[in-house]
């Protein structure tokens, strides 16, 4: 029973590797990438860059704003009180505040 089971497994290895290989593409254009391509490749990579650049600035000033807050005694949620303590010290961010 065995040498059976072997005998089928060959076969059906020789006969998977004797098949013709698929129909595939070929003449002067197969393989050429279009300019489109490139286009869309670049714009995903400023659009990451971008919003990694906003994450890290919005990370930052919560960071910055929760060490005043720890260093101050201050309860880092109350946005107002921290506001205003920042204002008092002088180290408020009066940046403009965009979408990101």
């Amino acid at each position: 029973m065995f040498s059976t089971l072997a005998a089928s497994a060959t076969n059906a290895t020789s006969f998977v590797l004797a098949q013709a290989p698929a129909e595939t593409p070929v003449g002067p254009d197969f393989g050429k990438a279009s300019p489109v391509g490139l286009l869309i490749i670049v714009v995903l990579a400023a659009a990451i860059l971008t919003l990694g650049y906003a994450f890290h600035r919005r990370f930052s000033r919560f960071r910055r704003r929760q060490q005043f807050a720890q260093a101050h005694g201050i309860d880092p949620f109350d946005t107002q009180a921290v506001d205003k303590a920042m204002q008092e010290a002088g180290v408020y961010d009066r940046s403009k505040k965009r979408i990101f």
